[in-house]
């Protein structure tokens, strides 16, 4: 990917981080699942503290959305985001 992307290095950013009940609570709820809207700038729910930390400390821009309707459709930022605009196939 860093190749891909013309980086030295990518650096992996755990759901939950290392902590193995965190990671799977955090993943449940839908802690890995952001949207991308600018470089180093990002979409997430409020609720996934443990992730957000770490994106935070790593230098992202966070920003946070409650997720307590959203989640009935089981879906995160990135899911349930569709482009306004995208190229011809």
């Amino acid at each position: 990917m860093a190749e891909a992307l013309g980086l030295d290095e990518v650096t992996l950013i755990p759901c939950g981080g290392n902590d193995p009940v965190a990671g799977a609570r955090e993943q449940w709820n839908d802690g890995s699942n952001t949207l991308a809207i600018a470089p180093g700038e990002v979409v997430v729910y409020d609720r996934n503290r443990v992730t957000n930390a770490l994106l935070e400390e790593a230098g992202l821009k966070l920003h946070k959305i409650m997720a307590s309707e959203l989640v009935r459709g089981r879906g995160g930022p990135r899911c349930m985001s569709m482009p306004l605009f995208r190229e011809n196939l």
